[in-house]
């Protein structure tokens, strides 16, 4: 099997780069880039809950994803201006938010709202996943100011979360699609994982013939494999001050 479109191997990230603090008023924030897609992401924490909290200790996390007009090839219009979100980029925020969800003990949280909000500057395929792993830099960097400041427990932030893409692109498993390999794989999934080896969200889809459990198998293992990369490339971003 040859080298892919931008000359990587088939089990191999593109290049990942995390800078964070780049925004003076958030909590939290970085912008994250796999390969030439690159999302900021911000974390906004507020010290109140959604009504349906109102009357618990508990907190709430939540996500708004959205993508700049010329993050693709040709300008989309902004959705403010269509009166509503689409279908596509709800779906998203509730899998960023079910994912940042997923590793935070809401309870611990206090009646505290965390909003993150992933803003793609620039797509290539991947823009969900690269929100979700940029998204916990920036959820994190947000709670471990609250925890400094001791106001919530450090037992709140459970663990790392992260997503990336896998594919079969030609009959070939593939990890961290860009846009031509995503356009054309006959099967993709994103996979979204805890620092416990957990799932928050397996999604996968067969755009021709069906898959074999073999062959999911084989991609969920692979997805791991860069997953459990992502998470070494996020600790090292934490680390820094």
């Amino acid at each position: 099997m040859g080298a892919r479109i931008d000359g990587r191997g088939a089990a191999d990230l593109r290049l990942v780069t995390i800078e964070r603090d780049v925004l003076d008023h958030a909590e939290g924030s970085c912008t994250i880039r796999f390969g030439k897609t690159w999302v900021m992401c911000a974390a906004s924490v507020e010290d109140r809950q959604p009504g349906w909290l109102r009357g618990t200790e508990s907190g709430w996390v939540t996500a708004e994803y959205s993508m700049l007009p010329r993050s693709t090839h040709t300008r989309t219009q902004r959705e403010v201006e269509r009166g509503r979100p689409g279908g596509r980029t709800q779906e998203i925020s509730r899998l960023i938010g079910r994912s940042m969800r997923g590793v935070v003990n809401l309870e611990l949280l206090g009646q505290r709202t965390v909003t993150i909000d992933c803003d793609v500057l620039q797509a290539d395929g991947g823009t969900r996943t690269a929100s979700i792993t940029g998204g916990y830099v920036a959820l994190a960097i947000a709670l471990n100011k609250l925890i400094a400041a001791d106001k919530i427990s450090p037992s709140t932030l459970q663990s790392q979360v992260a997503a990336v893409s896998v594919g079969l692109v030609k009959e070939q498993p593939h990890l961290d699609l860009c846009y031509e390999e995503d356009s054309t794989a006959g099967v993709d999934f994103n996979v979204v994982m805890t620092g416990e080896d957990d799932f928050v969200e397996v999604q996968g889809t067969a755009e021709g013939k069906p898959f074999s459990r073999s062959q999911m198998d084989e991609l969920m293992d692979l997805a791991r494999a860069g997953i459990t990369e992502l998470f070494e490339r996020q600790q090292a971003a934490l680390e820094k001050s």
